[in-house]
């Protein structure tokens, strides 16, 4: 026993955290003495504020986020304290029943920038407290103007909700207002009104501390006090539309959601960013079926609390005049609008005429896991050739990836492509249909003419399926077109460049005939081979992860909303 209790723990073990006990209005609580610091990573006192959040209590504040550095500047979140009083040797003081005697500060603290000590006393609702917010607020909307009927943020402005909590009924106010600069062109995706802004600095931290662009600044004192983009420059980095995620009020609005819809009129949905492999958590907002603003959601997994302004954008090619919204047969050289029950009719008979080997299958990083699973199963039980292509471009620092492409550890663990690898052209399926060896070819999500395929080639083949979002070369001349969907319009599953399987659900219908490609895949699958068993995603999604060594052990309700993180195999 003395030599187990004498063995040293694992290097790689974190020390235990040493907890506090503090005491939060009438609740004694235990609080962990130390945090991780968000940009460095590295222990860092905890703070009032953080404590009363752990247990639920709420603090009003404007220029304090857990994600970027302190700065203290608003005063919002005030609160009186008390602390263990000591006698003249330093010594506890102790009330009659030996309890420690706690002495109540003399002034009030920041709970944002104020680090918990043992035996502390923190009262975020006495009279003085309530009264310190109410002061701060009447200061805070001294030069506010009083245009919440036309102000983007009203429904999430916490000025508008922290007035209506914590502030008075009436302004004692009765100087004129100080003007300030309004619809400032701060940069090409963001405006800006200086009225409004209450000089918290989240987005001047956020520029300067995460993004890496110390763009922005206060410049003028006292009541003309006003945010800036530094003299000459325009306020233009990828990552510039995260900093009106971050204004708690209407100061900085994104031009590409002014004055569309009301806040209180969106239906959110849980989604993903489909435009890189960093998979960034989003929340889609629409109305009517229609998309207005994509957000990023917290995932500290993969995109903490941020998302690139490349990828936020990224979402009008859904709904844009191109898609394809039916199913199509070309006879001769017309193209005949079908249904699908006619199409799936035509297409099966056809796919089993030909004999293995003659048939290419070209899948895309777009698909979802499900898809992927689908077609891979398709191509095996005909033998075809499978493959999928490579799209990569530029980087950065934060978020967004090289790999342009979802989904391309999904194919990886399907163990998608011939050579193990996602290919950057279709070289040998170009020859395979130049010498007659391949005959037929289904393609998903991808315009092959971009990859080494002429269209010459493409009319040679006796069969060409193709499904796609939007019209391409391809579907010009492919004997049957079947409309797709946008993983905005569908549910399934993508594996970021990290390995980290993660759900993405159905935030609009998708219009006209077009339909999830898992739906229509299940359908031929089932009506070509005889296998079945997925009349749902959910359904879906589990017997494919009984198949796939990667996804053993998950279920659909497993992934929860920040996905789960699996083995990638090795592609070399």
């Amino acid at each position: 026993m003395a030599e187990i209790a004498s063995q040293k723990a694992p290097a790689d073990t974190p020390p235990p955290v040493e907890m506090v006990r503090v005491r939060i209005n009438d609740m004694d609580v235990d609080v962990p003495k130390t945090h991780p610091d968000p940009l460095t990573g590295k222990p860092v006192p905890t703070t009032m504020i953080q404590a009363c959040e752990q247990y639920g209590v709420e603090v009003p504040h404007y220029c304090y986020h857990p994600k970027l550095p302190v700065a203290g500047n608003c005063r919002m979140c005030l609160v009186e304290y008390g602390l263990p009083a000591l006698d003249r040797n330093r010594q506890p003081i102790l009330n009659d029943d030996g309890s420690p005697k706690v002495q109540k500060m003399p002034r009030p603290a920041i709970a944002c920038a104020t680090p918990i000590s043992p035996g502390m006393e923190i009262y975020t609702d006495s009279p003085g407290t309530i009264e310190m917010r109410q002061s701060v607020l009447e200061f805070l909307l001294i030069n506010h103007p009083l245009d919440c009927p036309i102000c983007d943020q009203a429904g999430e402005c916490k000025l508008q909700e922290y007035s209506y909590e914590h502030g008075q009924s009436e302004s004692r106010f009765v100087e004129k207002k100080v003007h300030k600069p309004k619809q400032v062109d701060l940069g090409p995706r963001i405006m800006l009104d200086d009225e409004r802004c209450i000089l918290c600095s989240r987005c001047i931290r956020f520029s300067r501390d995460i993004a890496g662009d110390d763009a922005l600044g206060f410049v003028n004192r006292g009541s003309y006090n006003t945010l800036a983009a530094y003299p000459g420059r325009s306020f233009d980095n990828n990552y510039t539309l995260n900093t009106v995620d971050l204004c708690p009020v209407g100061a900085l609005t994104s031009k590409d959601f002014r004055f569309k819809m009301r806040a209180w009129f969106l239906k959110e949905t849980k989604s993903l960013c489909n435009s890189c492999g960093t998979g960034c958590n989003t929340l889609v907002g629409t109305r009517e079926e229609v998309i207005y603003r994509q957000e990023p959601r917290e995932n500290n997994a993969v995109n903490s609390s941020w998302m690139c302004d490349y990828g936020r954008l990224n979402y009008k090619w859904q709904s844009s005049e191109n898609r394809l919204k039916t199913v199509t047969a070309m006879r001769g050289d017309i193209r005949e609008v079908l249904n699908w029950s006619q199409l799936l009719g035509e297409i099966i008979p056809r796919l089993q005429r030909f004999q293995p080997g003659q048939i290419a299958f070209i899948g895309s990083g777009q698909m979802s896991t499900e898809e992927v699973f689908l077609f891979k199963s398709l191509a095996e039980k005909m033998g075809g050739l499978v493959e999928a292509y490579s799209s990569s471009g530029e980087s950065d620092r934060l978020l967004l990836n090289a790999d342009r492409l979802p989904n391309t550890n999904g194919l990886r663990i399907h163990h998608f492509t011939t050579s193990g690898q996602i290919s950057p052209s279709s070289t040998h399926i170009s020859e395979g249909i130049k010498k007659g060896a391949i005959k037929a070819l289904f393609v998903i999500r991808e315009d092959v003419t971009a990859h080494g395929i002429s269209i010459d080639l493409l009319e040679s083949l006796e069969l060409l399926v193709v499904s796609d979002i939007h019209r391409t070369p391809a579907t010009d001349v492919a004997h049957y077109v079947l409309p797709g969907a946008a993983h905005f319009e569908k549910r399934g599953t993508f594996v970021n460049v990290k390995g980290r399987i993660q759900k993405f659900m159905k935030a609009v219908e998708a219009p006209g005939d077009a339909r999830p490609e898992w739906e229509f895949l299940h359908e031929i699958l089932h009506k070509a081979t005889g296998q079945n068993g997925f009349s749902t995603i959910e359904g879906l999604f589990n017997l494919m992860a009984q198949k796939v060594s990667a996804l053993h052990g998950l279920t659909w309700a497993s992934l929860g909303d920040l996905g789960v993180q699996i083995e990638i195999p090795d592609s070399r």
